[in-house]
C-alpha cells in the first residue's frame, strides 16, 4: 500500500456513494479525469481492482466491497474530526443531509426548516423524505428521525416526542354508507387501507387494544399504499379505513373531513427520535441542527 493517501481513499468512497466517476467529481468538486486518475493510482498502490467498469456502469469488486465496508466508519470519523477543527474559525457551513418519514416532514419539519436555513445561510441543507430505514453512514447522511431508539453501534439517539398513538379513521361518507364499527370484530365487514414497507416488502401489522392487551388484527384490504399522503387521500375518498399516527391526521379530525374509528382501541407506539453518528455531533454544522430540532420539539 506504499503511496496510498487519505485523499485517494476519499475519492474511492465518493465513487461508491455517487455510483460514478462523474458523480464523485461533482461531489468532490474535482475534474472527472482527476478522479479517474486518483482511482487508478489507488488501485495500483493496493495491487487490487476495486471496480468492474463497463461503458454503462461501474460496480464494486469483492475486494472493493470489503475495503468499503471496513473503512467507511473510519473515513467518516476522520472527516468529522477534520471538519470539527476547521469550523472553529468559521460560521457553520457546508452540506448537511437529514432523512425522515414523510409524515414527520409534513407534521413537524415543513414549517420549521425555513427558519433554520435563514439562521444558517452558509449551510446547504438537504431533506431526504423517505419512509425506508436507511443506513445513514453508508448513505452519507448526517442524521435522521425515526420511531424508537433501537440503533446500530456507534449511533446516538435523542428523544423528540413521547410515545405516539396510532389512529384509525374514515371519511364521513364512508361511515354513512357502511356504518362505524364499535367492536374489533365488526372490522371484518369493513375494508382497510393497508400500508406496505417498501424496503422490507411487508405489510405493516395492525395492533389494536383488546382487554388491555395488544391484539394483531387483519381484515380485508381496500387498497395497499407505501405513502402516508396516499393513505390519507384514499381515506378522504371514502375507499376504506385508514391508519396513521395521530399527529399526522389530527387536522382532519378537527375539520371533521375524517372521523376517528374505534378510538378506545388505538395502540400506543414508540415516539420519535433524532439519531446520528456518535462522532458527527462534534461537527458544528451538525450540532446546530441537532440543537435546533430538539429545542423545537421541547417547546
Amino acid at each position: 500500500m506504499k503511496g496510498t493517501t487519505y485523499s485517494q481513499l476519499q475519492v474511492f468512497h465518493a465513487i461508491v456513494a455517487e455510483g460514478s466517476i462523474r458523480g464523485a467529481a461533482r461531489k468532490l468538486e474535482m475534474a472527472a479525469p482527476s478522479v479517474s486518475q486518483a482511482l487508478k493510482l489507488f488501485e495500483s498502490n493496493l495491487g487490487l481492482t476495486l471496480f468492474n467498469r463497463t461503458t454503462r456502469k461501474i460496480e464494486l469488486t469483492e475486494a472493493g466491497r470489503l475495503l468499503h465496508d471496513r473503512t467507511v466508519d473510519a473515513v467518516s470519523t476522520l472527516n468529522f474530526a477534520l471538519e470539527s477543527v476547521q469550523e472553529l474559525a468559521n460560521e457553520p457551513q457546508g452540506k448537511l443531509r437529514i432523512t425522515m418519514p414523510k409524515f414527520v416532514y409534513n407534521t413537524y419539519l415543513k414549517d420549521l426548516y425555513p427558519a433554520f436555513c435563514q439562521r444558517y445561510p452558509d449551510i446547504e441543507l438537504e431533506l431526504i423524505i423517505s419512509d425506508a430505514t436507511l443506513d445513514i453512514v453508508k448513505e452519507g447522511i448526517d442524521m435522521g428521525i425515526r420511531f424508537g431508539n433501537k440503533l446500530e453501534p456507534g449511533m446516538v439517539a435523542k428523544k423528540l416526542t413521547n410515545p405516539l398513538v396510532e389512529s384509525l379513521f374514515a371519511s364521513p361518507e364512508y361511515i354513512e354508507q357502511f356504518g362505524a364499527p364499535t367492536e374489533i370484530e365488526h372490522l371484518q365487514q369493513h375494508k382497510l387501507i393497508q400500508y406496505r414497507f417498501v424496503t422490507a416488502n411487508q405489510y405493516a401489522p395492525l395492533n389494536l387494544m383488546q382487554d388491555g392487551q395488544a391484539t394483531q388484527v387483519d381484515f380485508p384490504y381496500a387498497l395497499v399504499v407505501n405513502d402516508t399522503d396516499v393513505m390519507v387521500d384514499a381515506a378522504l375518498s371514502g375507499l376504506g379505513i385508514g391508519r396513521l399516527v395521530l399527529p399526522a391526521v389530527k387536522p382532519h379530525f378537527e375539520s371533521k373531513t375524517l372521523l376517528p374509528v374505534l378510538e378506545d382501541k388505538w395502540p400506543t407506539i414508540q415516539g420519535l427520535y433524532l439519531f446520528f453518528s456518535q462522532n458527527s455531533q462534534k461537527v458544528r454544522r451538525v450540532r446546530v441542527l441537532i440543537d435546533f430540532i430538539t429545542e423545537h420539539f421541547q417547546r
